[in-house]
């Protein structure tokens, strides 16, 4: 019988061994009680009417129905946080406006490193999707606040810094596609795996009005123009004269992610001063919160995503 006090876990995916992995390294965790697993969508189906999990975890790729149209088809009917465990793919990206709240990278199944830093990311991403309250009208309400928001926008002079974890991909879209390509140059950081930063920015460049790279060491920051941070370096800006460039950097983990919002931010604060704008958005955990107010006290107009429209708030 399922413990009461741990986090209920469904994992989806067609691969027996996926599946056996996940659940083995996942139940050595005595907060975590994987209940069941599924091979497709219609397996999953029953397991969740079955075991009423907390979290489920599920593929991309799977038979007789893909992950992508099975979170579409389930959300509305059956609120349920989901994590994708799914190979490199832009897909994953379709999954996140499906209703996914975040993704998993799957691991090089022969390279026991790897899939212990596997396990380790996706134990923790569980436990903060068991805090999320999924609804319907999230989706929504992502863009109804954009009008307001540009206001602030239009006001900036120089430059907009985001910040922003789990749920953040499709928030920041949400912003993004509003904007003209008038708004002052952007950086951004979304706390996202290396390669999925890359094609964060592609999908971005191709569906908003903006140009949308990731950005590069010395790349400078222009009218229109918006510079994801790689997901394996930290990003602060540089005032060149009356330009503002960016430098990526590897360097240690700080408040436990690697981008950093807080290193970009206070970069922010302590190069553009007031002429800046500071944006926090969805997400769990201290990073960005030291940056901002830091901008804050060095006169930026500074923004919170409220905790309503929040996939994950605090």
């Amino acid at each position: 019988m399922p413990d009461k006090n741990k986090i209920k876990v469904l994992v989806v995916d067609e691969s027996l061994i996926f599946r056996e992995v996940i659940k083995r390294g996942l139940s050595i965790d005595p907060l975590i009680d994987v209940v069941a697993t599924a091979k497709d969508a219609y397996d999953a189906c029953d397991k969740i009417l079955e075991y009423k999990p907390d979290v489920m975890t599920c593929d991309i790729q799977l038979p007789k129905m893909s992950g992508i149209e099975f979170i579409r088809r389930l959300l509305p009917q059956y609120p349920l946080p989901v994590i994708i465990v799914s190979a490199v793919s832009r897909d994953v990206f379709n999954a996140l406006n499906a209703g996914a709240i975040e993704f998993v990278a799957k691991p090089n199944i022969d390279s026991s490193v790897d899939v212990k830093e596997f396990l380790n990311n996706l134990n923790a991403k569980i436990k903060i999707a068991a805090t999320v309250k999924v609804t319907q009208e999230r989706k929504t309400e992502h863009s109804n606040g954009n009008k307001t928001e540009n206001n602030e926008f239009s006001s900036v002079k120089k430059l907009i810094a985001i910040g922003a974890s789990t749920g953040g991909t499709e928030a920041i879209y949400s912003i993004l596609k509003a904007l003209p390509p008038s708004v002052p140059g952007i950086v951004v950081v979304q706390h996202i795996p290396p390669v999925f930063s890359r094609m964060f920015a592609e999908r971005l460049n191709t569906t908003t009005n903006l140009a949308v790279k990731e950005a590069e060491n010395g790349d400078f920051l222009e009218t229109g123009k918006v510079l994801i941070a790689p997901g394996n370096k930290h990003m602060r800006v540089k005032k060149i004269g009356d330009r503002f460039k960016v430098e990526c950097f590897h360097g240690e983990k700080v408040n436990g992610h690697c981008p950093s919002v807080d290193i970009l931010f206070e970069s922010v604060a302590k190069e553009a001063g007031d002429k800046a704008l500071g944006i926090i958005l969805t997400g769990m955990g201290h990073d960005g919160a030291k940056g901002l107010y830091a901008m804050k006290r060095k006169g930026a107009i500074t923004i919170g995503q409220d905790e309503k429209s929040s996939v994950v708030y605090g």
